[in-house]
């Protein structure tokens, strides 16, 4: 294999993505907390507990973990359930906590980005019917602006809601979040007051800090139809539209999509400023008669082509660069990966696997797709929501022992590092990190170059 260095454009942000319920610890006044208690809803009845005891302080210690990757970015969420534990009450003590992390970031030449709500919400929410009370929209908001006046002159960008539909299909169609219901109804319901929360939310944080940059991060999933095709392709049509499209087109058009009709959200069309996208996994998609509550749509993880151990998915880092060129066509404002990695507490794949998927990144980006950052999901092995603890579910850079909160570097926190250092993936990377799938990765590099994306 010859020598090649597939550099990025200048300015590019390469960073690790967390959520406060995964990493901070001691949360006790959310959803999560009271689902956790309940025998089945987590692996072998897990509860959070201390996470990774961030909300103590050892945030620090990872921050420079991630400034000893060459990271010059990071993605974090505030917890709503600590800033607002009361309908209407704030705690400017908690709100001072997340100034001090956001400090810290920034000593660190860390850029940070915020999101505002990454699954959990406030008991008193829930206790109101949660997001299927059109209410939670006006509460959301005005936790948002609580939110934007404390920390909006350290922040930029603001992320107003993670994986909308991972929310609406594992909390009211699968039942494997909380509340654990199974109806396309509440579902559909819940879709209309993300949408809208994420506009009242856009609009809010532009009212505060009209320079600010506000997008939301969206999941995406790759999907194979099924044999015969020809039975099961309008399943596969079903599903990508659900989970990959309807509310893209919500925010584009300001007209919701779904299974029961349409739904004129005027006031979300044109609110992003940027798009984030959550990428892991590709399923095969069919019919089954059984599912009725699921509009008979089967995903599940393919038994063939797995990149690493078996989890709830088929690793396929290509399909970033399908995911990347479709949105760009589709919403006209820049990208950036807010979630991208895989589950390998052994880090035998994870280095492969880092590789395609920065591989795939710049093929998107060389073929003009404004890309401006990388995420990485996630800076330590954290509490994976129904997965919990699980080791078949350690995404982390670098191991964390929940019971010892010991850290432990992983090889890939190594290759993550030199390439944020460098800006670049190059040969020399691939020949070291991953020798026996190096030439097979880059065949068709026949020359001696260097190849540049030109400044944006």
């Amino acid at each position: 294999m010859v020598d090649f260095t597939m550099q990025f454009p200048a300015g590019f942000l390469w960073g690790t993505a967390t959520s406060a319920h995964q990493v901070e610890g001691g949360n006790t006044n959310n959803n999560w907390s009271a689902w956790e208690k309940n025998a089945g809803h987590v692996f072998q009845g897990q509860k959070s507990g201390q996470a990774c005891d961030w909300w103590n302080g050892r945030y620090t210690e990872d921050f420079d973990r991630a400034v000893a990757m060459h990271n010059n970015a990071h993605r974090l969420s505030v917890e709503w359930s600590r800033i607002e534990p009361e309908p209407g009450r704030f705690d400017d003590a908690a709100l001072e906590h997340y100034v001090r992390v956001i400090d810290a970031l920034r000593e660190r030449n860390l850029e940070p980005m915020v999101t505002l709500h990454h699954f959990t919400n406030p008991l008193w929410l829930q206790d109101k019917g949660g997001w299927l009370n059109p209410d939670a929209v006006q509460h959301f908001e005005g936790f948002v602006r609580r939110v934007v006046e404390a920390l909006g002159d350290r922040v930029t960008l603001w992320c107003t809601i993670n994986e909308p539909m991972v929310f609406v299909q594992a909390g009211y169609i699968m039942g494997r979040f909380p509340p654990g219901k199974h109806s396309m109804g509440a579902a559909r319901r819940v879709t209309v007051h993300l949408l809208k929360a994420h506009a009242a939310a856009y609009h809010a944080i532009k009212d505060i800090q009209p320079g600010a940059q506000v997008g939301l991060a969206k999941a995406m999933i790759s999907l194979k139809t099924r044999t015969p095709g020809l039975i099961h392709k309008p399943a596969r049509n079903i599903s990508r539209h659900f989970f990959n499209r309807a509310f893209i087109e919500g925010l584009t058009t300001g007209v919701l999509r779904l299974a029961g009709g349409k739904t004129a959200i005027p006031e979300a069309r044109d609110t992003l400023d940027w798009l984030g996208l959550n990428y892991y996994y590709r399923f095969q998609a069919g019919l089954n008669p059984l599912i009725p509550h699921r509009l008979f749509v089967d995903v599940t993880r393919p038994r063939e082509g797995l990149l690493g151990p078996e989890s709830v998915g088929e690793c396929w880092p290509e399909g970033l660069a399908e995911h990347i060129k479709w949105l760009s066509r589709h919403v006209g404002c820049p990208l950036y990966i807010t979630e991208n990695g895989m589950p390998d507490a052994d880090d035998t794949y994870r280095p492969l696997h880092m590789i395609r998927s920065v591989h795939s990144l710049w093929q998107a980006i060389n073929m003009n797709a404004s890309v401006k950052g990388y995420f990485y999901w996630t800076l330590v092995d954290n509490f994976e929501w129904a997965e919990g603890y699980d080791p078949r579910f350690r995404f982390g850079l670098y191991g964390c022992d929940h019971e010892t909160q010991e850290r432990s570097k992983r090889q890939s926190a190594a290759l993550y590092g030199e390439i944020c250092e460098a800006n670049a993936l190059t040969g020399d990377m691939a020949r070291r990190y991953v020798p026996d799938h190096a030439d097979a990765l880059f065949p068709g590099v026949d020359v001696l170059a260097e190849v540049r994306l030109p400044e944006r």
